[in-house]
């Protein structure tokens, strides 16, 4: 009961307190359903229980503001709908919808005690959020400004943005670094947040980091493992998607999920499912380089050795041709140099036997002297004997020397003397060599000498001017 001072009703805390509990509980005497903004969990594990903080915002700033209560065997039937709907736990930073009772506590104050948590209402907000920044993009005509840059064909230098101890980035190092072909990249990760809030500027910030160095790179590649819808929702961020459609490189994503593509992923130049469909995606570019290059080596090779054998048939019937007319103009040359030989004999010994008729005349023509002379002065027989037998001799002696020196050479113009002489034959496979075009250099001859033969290299040709 209030007590009475002076005129003064006093009521004690406790009094004001069961007011308050007595007033809300007439007021507010079934639950109804709250949307809000879980900024924090607040899960308690050794209890199970949760004290959400519950927030309202309007243009960024919180114009309302609850403490909650989500007991144990709750929080575990919301946790398993939120697994089953949207993939993902129930966690901070994400708008939801809320069965909630008013309840107040003379200790604790006021707050809301929560029955229930409607998933669809999440998912539903994630799309509409969605949806209003693909209408954005699309009005400020940047949905597609990504995907026009060009590619590079041979995209070798990666700047990854993901977190380095993330699943999914090992998948992408490992397909990347370790192809069966030894494609070689460079790589350069930028640590980021890859989920929540928080997310959307740790990427945006490595963005602007990797623009100031954009001509060591080919293309941006955003790479974390797998994950539910509400885990995804910052790559559906208007903000985040503006700077992937307006960035300098070609932007591709493998955030590791199957349905319900991000804003990021529709408007990034490539998107695959996973990081390691995306490495594949770098390995195929350098795939689609390399068979076409492999294709036109073996065609080369082929075509190669083809000319080769076709050139080295064409090569050996040249071979052949040129032997058949060496060996044919070798038989011509000896033919040739053998009725020489027999027309220089013939000559030779016409002339010796000129030669002795003469010198026989000249021995008739002494005797018919000599025998006038005898009758016309027998008195000088003698002298005249001496002179002409003087005479004689001397004729005889010069007729002598005419026959020996012809003699001599017909001896010298014989093969054998004039080898003996320094003079040489020179062949070149069985075939005398008359010209300096019959010889090339590196050509094995063969050089006939009086007393052998000798074989030597050719290593210069010189071929004199005709002189007139």
């Amino acid at each position: 009961m209030p007590e009475h001072q002076n005129n003064k009703q006093i009521f004690s805390l406790s009094e004001v307190s069961q007011s308050i509990r007595k007033t809300i509980a007439e007021r507010y005497s079934s639950s109804f359903w709250v949307r809000a903004e879980l900024n924090k969990l607040n899960y308690y594990k050794h209890s199970g229980h949760c004290y959400p903080e519950l927030v309202e915002k309007s243009e960024g700033k919180v114009v309302a503001q609850f403490r909650s209560t989500l007991w144990r065997e709750d929080y575990f039937r919301v946790n398993q709908q939120f697994l089953q709907i949207l993939h993902e736990p129930l966690q901070d930073g994400i708008k939801v919808l809320l069965e909630v009772r008013i309840v107040y506590d003379a200790v604790h104050g006021l707050s809301l005690s929560i029955q229930d948590v409607d998933p669809t209402f999440t998912l539903g907000d994630l799309e509409r959020e969605k949806q209003e920044s693909i209408f954005q993009l699309k009005q400020q005509n940047l949905y597609y400004k990504n995907r026009t840059l060009q590619l590079p064909l041979l995209p070798k230098r990666i700047a990854i943005i993901s977190v380095e101890t993330s699943k999914g980035y090992s998948d992408f190092m490992q397909v990347i670094s370790q192809n069966e072909w030894n494609y070689k990249f460079f790589t350069m990760l930028f640590p980021a947040v890859l989920q929540g809030e928080k997310a959307v500027v740790a990427i945006q910030h490595q963005l602007k980091k990797i623009e100031q160095v954009k001509h060591h790179f080919d293309v941006v590649a955003i790479v974390r493992g797998g994950g539910g819808d509400v885990g995804l929702s910052c790559y559906n961020h208007i903000d985040l998607a503006s700077s992937i459609c307006n960035f300098p490189l070609p932007v591709v994503t493998g955030i590791g999920h199957s349905t319900n593509e991000t804003v990021t992923e529709l408007v990034a130049h490539y998107n695959a499912i996973t990081p390691t469909k995306l490495a594949e995606f770098f390995l195929q570019h350098f795939h689609n380089f390399a068979i076409p290059i492999q294709k036109a080596k073996e065609s080369i090779q082929q075509r190669s050795a083809d000319l080769l054998l076709n050139t080295e048939e064409d090569f050996r019937n040249t071979i052949r041709q040129f032997k058949n007319a060496c060996e044919s103009l070798q038989r011509f040359q000896q033919r040739d140099l053998f009725y020489q030989r027999n027309l220089l004999k013939d000559k030779l010994i016409s002339r010796i036997e000129k030669e002795r008729g003469e010198l026989n005349h000249v021995k008739v023509s002494l005797s018919n002297l000599t025998r006038q002379a005898s009758k016309e002065a027998s008195t000088s027989l003698s002298l005249l004997k001496v002179q002409l037998s003087g005479l004689a001799n001397s004729c005889l002696q010069q007729h002598q020397l005419k026959l020996q020196h012809s003699e001599h050479q017909i001896e010298l113009l014989k093969p054998e003397q004039v080898l003996k002489r320094g003079y040489s034959i020179t062949r070149i496979r069985g075939k005398s060599v008359q010209q300096v075009q019959d010889v090339n250099s590196g050509d094995e001859i063969e050089t006939v000498i009086y007393n052998g033969k000798l074989k030597s290299i050719v290593t210069s040709l010189h071929e004199e001017e005709n002189k007139h």
